[in-house]
């Protein structure tokens, strides 16, 4: 790849990266394009050259975002074989849950935004998704993916209660909760 198409992509992806922390702390309204850029360290010029809106760009962080699960599964199941889904809990209704927004999991924080989002983000959004089940199965039984999609569905949720609640008690009982009844798959 010449210098020049590599600082372009180079930038593209600085500008992912950065939306991508940006909306899961702010959210999609919570930030315009102008900050988008700035936090990427471009103008807003720049992003244009990149994304038509912010709609095309916070599709692109919501994508990234479930690519970032899809590495973080298969990380979590090299280093844990078997035992990756307690692991995957663990770590996230204790770190994920008490780090910075920025940092959080896309599933958590994004979730909520892509259900407000037109059909095409969906559409990219699911397709990315399907992949996170997949990678999380070990075989392709409904029972399995069933399962599967209950263990998403309580962390995203066990986390979202436990961020809402003020009382670091309640939110460290929530976690308890959720890790102590994810499904071994």
């Amino acid at each position: 790849m010449n210098s020049k198409k590599q600082q372009k992509e180079e930038t593209k992806n600085r500008i992912i990266e950065a939306a991508t922390r940006t909306f899961k702390k702010s959210g999609y309204s919570g930030i315009g394009v102008d900050s988008l850029a700035k936090e990427a360290g471009v103008t807003s010029g720049a992003f244009y050259v990149h994304f038509k809106s912010k709609a095309e760009a916070f599709r692109a962080a919501a994508i990234s975002g479930l690519k970032d699960v899809q590495n973080a599964i298969i990380q979590l199941r090299e280093a844990h074989h078997e035992n990756w889904w307690n692991a995957f809990a663990k770590l996230y209704m204790g770190d994920k849950r008490t780090c910075d927004l920025n940092e959080s999991c896309p599933l958590q924080t994004l979730t909520p935004e892509v259900g407000r989002f037109d059909d095409d983000t969906k559409a990219a959004y699911e397709i990315e998704l399907k992949k996170v089940i997949e990678l999380a199965s070990s075989d392709s039984t409904e029972e399995n993916k069933d399962k599967i999609w209950t263990n998403i569905a309580m962390l995203i949720g066990g986390v979202t209660l436990a961020r809402a609640v003020k009382d670091e008690t309640t939110a460290n009982e929530i976690a308890k909760a959720i890790e102590k009844n994810i499904y071994q798959i």
